[in-house]
C-alpha cells in the first residue's frame, strides 16, 4: 500500500477519487520521463510541478508535461508578470515544503497560484508528484483543478515549436 501523502489526504478531504502509483527511484535521475516510463505513462501524460517566481506576483507554480520545457514569457504574460524566473533549487523545500523530484501542486506549505498548460485538458487522467519522490498521484485534470482551486492561476499555452 502506497504511503499517504500530504497531497492524498487533502484530495481525500475533496472526495477526489485518485490512485497512487509507486515507483522506484533513481536519485540520479529525476526525470518526468523516466517517471513517466516507471509508471506506464507517456510523458506528455506525466505532469511535473515546477517552482517559479514573478517580479510582481511572487512564487507561482507552474504544471507542465514532463516532455516540454517552460515557457517562461508565456508564463509571465499568464500570470501578470513582465518577468518570470525559476527559483533557486536551494529555495524549493523552503518554499513549498517538497524536495526537488517531489514537488505536487496539491499541498504546498502555502498557497501559491497554479498555472497548467492547456493540454492538460487533453488527457482523461493526468500523473502528478503525490509530494514525494517515488510516487505519483494518477486523477482526471477536472479533480486536479478542483483541488487547487481559489489558487489556480489559469493555463499556459505549450511552447511553440
Amino acid at each position: 500500500m502506497p504511503v499517504k501523502t500530504n497531497a492524498a489526504r487533502i484530495l481525500d478531504g475533496f472526495a477526489i477519487r485518485y490512485r497512487l502509483q509507486e515507483y522506484a527511484v533513481d536519485e540520479h535521475d529525476l526525470s518526468a520521463e523516466t517517471v513517466a516510463a516507471k509508471v506506464g505513462m507517456p510523458p506528455e501524460q506525466v505532469f511535473k510541478t515546477l517552482v517559479a517566481r514573478g517580479d510582481k506576483t511572487g512564487v507561482l507554480l507552474a504544471c507542465i508535461p514532463g516532455s516540454e520545457e517552460l515557457d517562461l514569457k508565456a508564463l509571465a504574460t499568464v500570470s501578470r508578470n513582465k518577468k518570470v524566473e525559476m527559483v533557486p533549487l536551494k529555495d524549493v523545500q523552503p518554499l513549498t515544503g517538497y524536495i526537488r523530484g517531489g514537488v505536487s501542486p496539491v499541498g504546498t506549505k502555502k498557497r501559491y497560484p497554479v498555472f497548467f498548460d492547456e493540454s492538460i485538458l487533453l488527457w482523461e487522467t493526468v500523473a502528478v508528484s503525490a509530494g514525494t519522490r517515488g510516487c505519483q498521484v494518477i486523477l482526471a485534470p477536472s479533480e486536479l483543478i478542483r483541488a487547487v482551486a481559489g489558487v489556480t492561476g489559469g493555463i499556459v499555452r505549450p511552447k511553440p515549436e
